[in-house]
């Protein structure tokens, strides 16, 4: 499942449980069962904090109403934040998430794989993978700031594995992923370490081909 499609799922979860509130008096702004609304209204804001980039205007919007009103979960309240989830859902769903800098690291990273298929083409399988290995570390070190990931512990770097690793516990990606991209990971160790007789021409071609599917799916 792909980060676009899982994304949106979870907002038409949340706006799901804010449709399907049903007020047993009749009662518009449904006042009589508060606890439901207070749910379904923290979770619509949930979405909205964890899903939105950033500072946008989605954030933006449901700061305004927190400010102006509270936290209090009526009927009215609920009903905005519903309208800022909505508008975050039709933009997901349009792919106008798309920033300018998504284009320029996905411009830049077509580059690197570019060259490295070139240096396979050429026999050259060593640095092939290494290129497309470090390319892979970026993307992912990338991936954690999109998604508000800490890339650094105790003043230094993390390493590769560390971001797979933490991209895969947030949900950013499939289990299926992670364990590719440990797969690729290890491969391009193995170049970068002059184990060259543990790898083949065909596996660098394989994990390419597997990055560049990968990266596709989930631009940074």
């Amino acid at each position: 499942m792909g980060r676009q499609t899982e994304i949106l799922k979870q907002i038409d979860a949340a706006l799901d449980g804010y449709k399907n509130l049903r007020s047993p008096k009749g009662y518009g702004d449904f006042s009589d069962i508060p606890e439901d609304v207070s749910s379904a209204s923290t979770f619509m804001r949930d979405c909205i904090q964890r899903l939105a980039p950033p500072n946008s205007q989605y954030v933006q919007a449901m700061n305004e109403i927190v400010k102006a009103y509270g936290v209090t979960s009526n009927g009215p309240i609920a009903r905005r934040v519903a309208g800022v989830l909505t508008a975050l859902r039709e933009a997901y769903a349009s792919d106008y998430l798309t920033t300018v800098s998504e284009l320029i690291h996905a411009d830049l990273f077509s580059d690197f794989i570019e060259m490295a298929e070139y240096l396979l083409s050429e026999g050259y399988k060593d640095p092939a993978a290494v290129i497309v290995g470090s390319t892979l570390e970026e993307h992912l070190r990338q991936l954690c700031a999109k998604n508000g990931l800490p890339t650094t512990a105790g003043g230094k770097p993390k390493k590769a594995g560390q971001l797979n690793a933490d991209l895969a516990s947030a949900s950013v990606y499939s289990n299926l992923d992670s364990k590719s991209i440990a797969s690729w990971l290890d491969l391009r160790n193995k170049a970068a370490h002059g184990k060259y007789s543990e790898y083949t021409k065909e596996q660098v071609q394989l994990m390419i081909q597997g990055i560049q599917d990968f990266m596709t799916r989930n631009p940074a």
